[in-house]
């Protein structure tokens, strides 16, 4: 197939696609790779956690009920054990100061659209209006 044929197909299949679309694919690609910069050493790849050491994410009754506490815990972080599908994690959970409102919103994005639950974009604002209440 020749190059321009390729860039027309290209074409129609990125015009075919919403503005929506493209912004959370864009989201979600980018918190992927924010979570495995910044969030896999502890809770895997995967998801899964490691052992009674950090708490999955993966099917996580903690991660489906506490939105907001999440995303503030992804900059602040958290002291207090947190308990996870009936299991106590007493790891603390240190936050990362340096991540923007958009990493936080890519990466919970990423999160709240993997391993089966489909949340949809979370936005930058949304982030930032949560953020200020964070304590």
């Amino acid at each position: 197939m020749k190059a321009s044929s390729l860039l027309i197909i290209a074409f129609v299949i990125v015009s075919c696609s919403s503005r929506s679309d493209i912004e959370f694919q864009q989201y979600y690609n980018q918190g992927e790779v924010l979570y495995a910069k910044n969030c896999s050493n502890c809770h895997q790849k995967d998801g899964k956690g490691l052992a009674l050491l950090y708490p999955p994410l993966d099917k996580s009754d903690f991660v489906d009920n506490n939105f907001e506490q999440v995303l503030c815990i992804m900059r602040k972080g958290k002291s207090t054990p947190t308990i996870v599908n009936g299991k106590t994690f007493e790891q603390p959970m240190k936050g990362i100061s340096s991540l923007t409102d958009l990493d936080i919103a890519e990466i919970a994005t990423y999160i709240y659209n993997t391993w089966d639950r489909q949340r949809g974009i979370v936005s930058v604002n949304e982030v930032t209006e949560k953020m200020e209440k964070c304590n």
